[in-house]
């Protein structure tokens, strides 16, 4: 987790315990972001169904822009003196989106990103507070850009639900 293998010779202008504060928090962003990347690919994989194209196509495009995103947020965790997490283990430890057990429906399969979207920008926006506080503007900013990514997907998927 954040707080073993800390770099002590960081001076950005942010003290250690809101340095360690920060990339925990950055920790269960990377973990929730990669735990709806799997779903999300999972889901790629295996939706049928008459939406079968156009969910397929845009799972991929939702996918591919989280895979983009885990780099960033772990590279942010690395430049604040602290080691990413990078094993199922600890993802399953730090996230907030479940598993989900064998293969739902088309709608059920939107509805659990969704879900899983909206997690991701509850986790987002707990940051702020410290962020805020310290005036760490590089983890804002990364946390304003993933938080306008997934309010923006979760509408789209809320959409595809709508009768």
């Amino acid at each position: 987790m954040a707080s073993q293998g800390t770099i002590n010779n960081v001076n950005i202008g942010i003290d250690d315990a809101n340095r360690a504060k920060i990339a925990e928090g950055l920790s269960r962003l990377l973990a929730d972001t990669y735990t709806l990347y799997l779903k999300t690919h999972n889901f790629h994989w295996n939706v049928t169904g008459p939406m079968f194209q156009t969910l397929h196509l845009m799972f991929e495009t939702q996918y591919t822009e989280l895979a983009l995103a885990v780099d960033l947020i772990a590279e942010r965790i690395r430049a604040l003196g602290y080691p990413a997490p990078g094993t199922y283990s600890e993802y399953a430890k730090l996230s907030s989106i479940p598993e989900t057990p064998g293969v739902p429906k088309a709608k059920e399969m939107i509805r659990l990103l969704v879900e899983g979207q909206e997690a991701v920008v509850r986790t987002a926006r707990s940051i702020f507070p410290v962020v805020d506080e310290v005036n760490d503007e590089p983890t804002a900013d990364l946390l304003t850009q993933r938080m306008q990514v997934h309010e923006k997907t979760a509408w789209m998927l809320r959409s595809l639900l709508e009768e």
